[in-house]
């Protein structure tokens, strides 16, 4: 008894994590305690490894955030040939050259935390990518999200496109979300790739409610509330990578997309945690697979997938 008083606030955690533990009979809401402590060790060191990855990704980033504080230098692009035509051989056939990626950042963060990402979308084909700072002092979403609705009009001026994708993380996502949703974007926006975004808000950290865009990430706040409205002929698709152990999401499951207007496809990833989303190789390459998948032309679904990084 001592044992069952003992685990009882782990439950509701346990019971999302493993949906299969057997349940004690006549106590529903009870797993099988006798294999419970064992799947408990097995979490609590899958989440030293989460922690311990995500304090090295912190320091690491430290380093480098002075380097994108400034906006990267744009330089007038000219539109390029189509990949694989070549001037003088008419025998080759062109095809399609990938859209431009745009990357935005999350909260208190800058550009610098794309590095990895970014070299590994241009090692496979993806040469045109572009990252957006917004400030620090910015306190409304929607107002950074008028932000990038210009930034991506730029973008699409300058090369000659006339959509992009989006890859954004956490707080980045949201902003990017808003202006696909309510601002129109899904016009310029082929597909939007979310990592660790409070999609149905937050609740934790409540010290942090005094900066006013945290707030607005709070599970029914305006800005949430703008989001669950009806978005009827929404055409961006969403693929939203969310971690069972991210541990600036309260609930998990919230940074999931689901909206029955949106086209959406949700990737659990096993093993990692926030800081670790926009950094760790198996995501980006779960992120490139996203971003060369073509939009399907079925009615909107939101569908679950998984990825473990072990």
């Amino acid at each position: 008894m001592k044992v069952t008083r003992a685990l009882q606030p782990f439950l509701p955690l346990c019971r999302r994590l493993f949906p299969d533990l057997p349940s004690l009979p006549g106590f529903p809401e009870m797993p099988d305690l006798p294999s419970l402590p064992g799947r408990l060790a097995g979490l609590s060191l899958t989440l030293l490894k989460a922690t311990a990855l995500d304090l090295a990704i912190l320091a690491g980033h430290l380093l480098l955030y002075p380097s994108g504080i400034a906006q990267e230098r744009r330089e007038p692009v000219r539109p390029a040939l189509p990949a694989g035509s070549a001037a003088g051989d008419p025998t080759r056939l062109p095809t399609q050259a990938p859209l431009p990626v745009v990357l935005l950042h999350g909260f208190i963060d800058n550009r610098s935390v794309f590095v990895l990402l970014r070299r590994s979308l241009a090692q496979h084909g993806r040469h045109r990518v572009e990252s957006l700072n917004y400030s620090p002092l910015t306190c409304d979403i929607r107002t950074a999200a008028e932000l990038l609705g210009r930034h991506i009009e730029e973008i699409c001026e300058r090369t000659g496109n006339v959509q992009v994708d989006v890859v954004g993380h956490s707080l980045g996502g949201l902003i990017a979300r808003y202006y696909v949703q309510r601002l129109g974007g899904d016009v310029r926006v082929r597909t939007l790739v979310t990592l660790g975004t409070p999609h149905s808000g937050t609740r934790v950290a409540p010290l942090a409610n005094a900066h006013p865009i945290v707030r607005q990430m709070r599970p029914g706040s305006a800005v949430i509330e703008e989001l669950s409205r009806p978005a009827p002929g929404c055409r961006t698709r969403f693929v939203s990578f969310w971690s069972d152990l991210d541990h600036l999401m309260d609930p998990l499951e919230s940074a999931c997309v689901d909206h029955p207007d949106l086209s959406a496809q949700n990737v659990r990833v096993t093993g990692i945690g926030h800081l670790a989303l926009p950094v760790h190789p198996a995501v980006a390459t779960g992120i490139r697979q996203a971003l060369d998948t073509a939009p399907s032309q079925e009615p909107a679904a939101a569908r679950r997938t998984g990825l473990t990084v072990a």
